[in-house]
């Protein structure tokens, strides 16, 4: 009988990658007994994501399989991820409340996650009883040199223990392979998307808002998101006068959309005052939050400007030119979405850049040869498709 799989992941919250991962993983898995967790029971099918269960109250037996399917898990804190997994209206009151009351936020943490782990993300066989078989599946930690020593330390024995491990981009790799720990470069799963389901999407364009908007934008359309890191009057500000520099220059509408719609993620209020300063008739705020219908408003897109990693990464699977923001409190420092560009895109114009330059960048990125990024697609997926093979050989 085929072993059971757990993909393992934080698709229990809604955010454009991790509801997306999973379907990719399922689909280059098919007739396996597919089991989908996180680390709390929730169904996100109204959304396009699945049903899934909370780790914590999984039994799997021998011999099991967990594949973790991807993310930026390794530099994920227990703090983090619960508040991540807090409905809105608790956020603040809860956040408030634990925030000095240091004790009383460690316990509510354990309790809610249903762990003691520091970086809950990341499984192992030493507190998952009953797997046989631990796999990452490109995973990332750029930031992993400055996350808290005792997590960095948790982080670092679970991959010692685990049976593979791939990460998307070099930089996380140097950090592991400084601890001596071996893995692989492995593109971000997302790079299947147009591969395995750009039927299915190229279908959604046709259909609801994705619609609407390709009706209303003759001449194309730009998907363009942010995170609530950049929800402060001046960088909004910015941001709605370099759209409307854009907008004017290429005749494109602005699709202002969230890519996320759990806490810490995109605010619908920041989209609003943004649209309210570009000219009328050349913005629309999307207000789909369906995984389909976001990936439907990318691929139909002349392109994609956003702070989101895997916005980039769709549109890169689709061949699309893109433009990722940094965020305004980084001090300067690279993140994941620079780490992954750097590892992984031809393109010689800027994968990042600040506010203040994104007309500028987004015209480079604009200039980019159709051809290039076609390649680069097909590339990046095949590399994806042996790798995660590779990943996964010898399941029962």
């Amino acid at each position: 009988m085929p072993s059971r799989v757990i993909l393992f992941g934080a698709f229990d919250r809604h955010n454009l990658g991790d509801l997306l991962l999973p379907h990719i993983a399922a689909a280059l898995l098919p007739g396996r007994d597919l089991v989908f967790a996180g680390l709390a029971e929730r169904d996100l099918r109204p959304f396009g994501g699945h049903a899934v269960a909370a780790l914590s109250r999984l039994a799997p037996e021998p011999p099991a399989t967990l594949i973790h399917v991807g993310g930026e898990i390794l530099t994920c804190t227990a703090w983090q991820a619960a508040v991540m997994l807090l409905p809105p209206a608790q956020l603040q009151p809860t956040i408030a409340y634990l925030e000095a009351r240091p004790a009383e936020r460690d316990a509510f943490v354990r309790a809610w996650l249903g762990t003691e782990a520091q970086a809950p993300y990341v499984a192992s066989r030493r507190r998952h009883a009953g797997l046989q078989r631990v796999i990452h599946a490109s995973i990332g930690g750029v930031e992993l040199d400055r996350a808290d020593a005792a997590l960095r330390a948790e982080v670092l024995a679970a991959l010692r223990e685990a049976d593979a491990v791939a990460v998307r981009d070099s930089r996380t790799l140097a950090h592991l392979s400084a601890a001596g720990i071996p893995a692989r470069l492995l593109p971000d799963p997302a790079v299947m998307v147009a591969v395995l389901f750009g039927d299915r999407i190229r279908a959604r364009a046709g259909d609801g808002e994705v619609a609407q908007v390709r009706g209303a934008f003759a001449q194309g359309h730009l998907a363009v998101q942010f995170s609530a890191d950049f929800d402060d009057d001046a960088t909004l500000a910015t941001m709605a006068a370099q759209l409307d520099v854009v907008a004017a220059r290429t005749g494109l509408g602005v699709v202002l959309f969230r890519a996320g719609a759990a806490p810490w993620h995109d605010d619908l209020a920041g989209l609003q005052r943004v649209a309210a300063g570009l000219r009328p008739g050349a913005v629309h705020v999307f207000e789909s939050l369906d995984l389909w219908d976001l990936c439907a408003l990318i691929a139909s897109s002349r392109g994609f400007c956003g702070s989101s990693l895997h916005g980039r990464i769709v549109a890169s699977a689709f061949g699309l030119p893109r433009l990722n923001l940094r965020v305004p409190t980084a001090g300067g420092r690279a993140g994941k979405q620079a780490a992954c560009a750097a590892t992984w895109d031809d393109s010689s114009g800027p994968a990042v850049v600040d506010v203040g330059d994104l007309a500028e960048g987004l015209q480079a990125a604009l200039a980019a040869t159709p051809a290039l990024l076609h390649r680069q697609a097909q590339r990046l997926a095949a590399a994806y498709r042996q790798g995660f093979a590779g990943l996964c050989a010898g399941l029962a």
